[in-house]
């Protein structure tokens, strides 16, 4: 997923948005950047394009990512609680743009979850990577989108990754 490319497949109303979010903090902008081109460049290195499917992958990058927003913004934003609430903001809004249907969209919106509740922990960035990996292998299969609640501190994918690099 090349950052620009999905920036540029926005319609106008969404790039508004998207801009709009931005103009009011500008000094967010290349720390959510930073975080989202570390998160591809990670997940593609330990998964290939397996990540791009609504598996265990998925789940990973999803968590990383907010992890990884909460951690880049937090010297602009000074306040962990702060971070936190950015990097929701700024991945609730990638729902909202990019809208999946109900299921694989809960799925999201939980792992990215998982990823703040990780920050949050204070769990040390040179060990999020692992955490996250061992994470995977006890993530939970979901059908129903009303199943993520029954999994909060667990990740939870749709799909079963049948050529993961999860071990």
């Amino acid at each position: 997923m090349a950052i620009w490319a999905k920036i540029k497949q926005l319609n106008l109303k969404q790039a508004f948005i998207l801009g709009k979010t931005f103009l009011f903090r500008p000094g967010l902008l290349f720390p959510t950047y930073r975080a989202t081109k570390k998160t591809v460049g990670i997940c593609n290195r330990l998964f290939g394009k397996a990540h791009h499917k609504d598996n265990e992958t998925n789940a990973f990058r999803h968590a990383l990512w907010n992890f990884l927003i909460a951690e880049e913004s937090l010297p602009q934003l000074k306040e962990k609680s702060k971070a936190i609430a950015w990097a929701k903001e700024i991945t609730d809004l990638h729902e909202k743009l990019s809208p999946n249907p109900a299921l694989p969209r809960a799925m999201d919106l939980h792992n990215n979850q998982i990823g703040r509740n990780l920050f949050q922990q204070e769990i040390p960035s040179e060990e999020i990577i692992e955490k996250l990996r061992e994470m995977m292998k006890d993530a939970k299969q979901i059908n129903q989108a009303e199943q993520v609640s029954n999994h909060t501190n667990r990740l939870v994918y749709i799909e079963k990754n049948k050529h993961s690099k999860i071990s």
